[in-house]
């Protein structure tokens, strides 16, 4: 969902007619989303069957799902009037003693819908330093591959490893090429910053009578935050971005993250338990039944997409939360909803586990 938050630029690459152009904007939205990832504080693990629903941001729809829980992947998607998105991410760790690297294995693909490309990224890796020894830090470095899986144009971005006392860091080069892997547009700058684009010749140096320009520049940070959020982080945590009668599998419903918000780390630590405790009865019950766990907004393909880092299973979008939410939207007791701020988290498939 972090992707979400300069989604205006995915907006410009449908509006834009330069087909190029169109991979600058698309591109700089997919770096952007690296900006959040260098925050240290370790997650929720999600549970099976968590959701999440976003509203109220860009004119968008966004629905995740978490699918799987061993191995743990999500599947999410996204609308507006500009584009469709559809993810399947599923996380492979590496363990290297005082540090992990983290492989995306997954599927991204936006569809725009003014010229109806199709957009497929592979993006590079993400390595956590010192987890047991020093200060926590975060790093991504690799390709980032976009590539236009209607015409074969791409862009490839190479994220600059941090080396000694920090060089490199966050620093991004490379170039929109054509299907024919000619350079017609280089890009640099930084993933937590900004980037800029020139046109350039088959050489990749910049035309003459050119300027660099900047497409892409990262909002402020709040200052001192102590969960290490952006604003927009902020925002899709709260229920602004909420719609009418929330999903009780949401996750802004989870008990230990509302403790973990009001600052009480015993209780979030002790519901968070709870959570797991009942997550792995749940599993008990079907294992007895015989039963396989079924995705409420998402179901299973039979395509096999390959990645750099291993073979992965497609889930797709079954159409379903579009339907719910429009007969919520529509419903006259749209204003005798839930309270949205209650925290009845309730993501199971059987009702007669014990309480939380």
């Amino acid at each position: 969902m972090q992707l979400m938050e300069y989604c205006d630029l995915l907006d410009k690459a449908d509006e834009c007619e330069d087909p190029h152009m169109r991979m600058v904007y698309a591109s700089t939205w997919a770096l952007s989303a690296y900006l959040a990832y260098h925050r240290t504080w370790k997650p929720f693990n999600p549970i099976l069957g968590e959701t999440y629903e976003m509203v109220n941001h860009q004119g968008i729809t966004f629905i995740a799902e978490q699918v799987s829980h061993h191995p743990p992947m999500g599947a999410a998607h996204c609308e507006n009037d500009h584009f469709t998105y559809d993810i399947t991410s599923k996380l492979k760790t590496k363990f290297l003693g005082n540090s992990v690297e983290v492989y995306p294995v997954g599927r991204t693909r936006v569809t725009l819908k003014k010229s109806g490309v199709v957009l497929e990224l592979v993006p590079p890796l993400t390595k956590v330093n010192n987890l047991i020894f020093g200060r926590t830090w975060v790093d991504s470095f690799g390709e980032m591959v976009l590539t236009n899986l209607t015409t074969g144009d791409k862009a490839v971005l190479y994220f600059q490893p941090c080396g000694w006392f920090g060089a490199g860091r966050f620093e991004v080069d490379g170039y929109v090429y054509t299907a024919a892997e000619e350079p017609k547009i280089m890009m640099t700058g930084k993933w937590n910053k900004s980037m800029s684009y020139q046109p350039c010749d088959q050489e990749g140096d910049p035309l003459p009578g050119t300027e660099l320009k900047e497409v892409w520049k990262a909002a402020p940070a709040p200052p001192n935050d102590k969960y290490q959020y952006t604003y927009f982080a902020h925002k899709i945590n709260s229920f602004d971005t909420a719609p009418k009668k929330l999903l009780p599998s949401d996750s802004r419903l989870r008990p230990d993250r509302y403790a973990l918000e009001k600052g009480d780390m015993s209780k979030s630590g002790a519901h968070k338990s709870r959570l797991e405790e009942q997550q792995r009865a749940e599993k008990k019950i079907r294992d007895t039944k015989g039963e396989q766990f079924t995705p409420k907004w998402f179901k299973m393909t039979e395509d096999i997409s390959p990645t750099p880092w291993g073979d992965l299973e497609v889930y797709e979008y079954n159409g379903r939360y579009a339907e719910h939410r429009a007969a919520i939207d529509s419903s006259s007791v749209a204003a005798k909803e839930k309270d949205v701020s209650s925290i009845e988290f309730n993501p199971w498939q059987y009702g007669d586990l014990p309480s939380q």
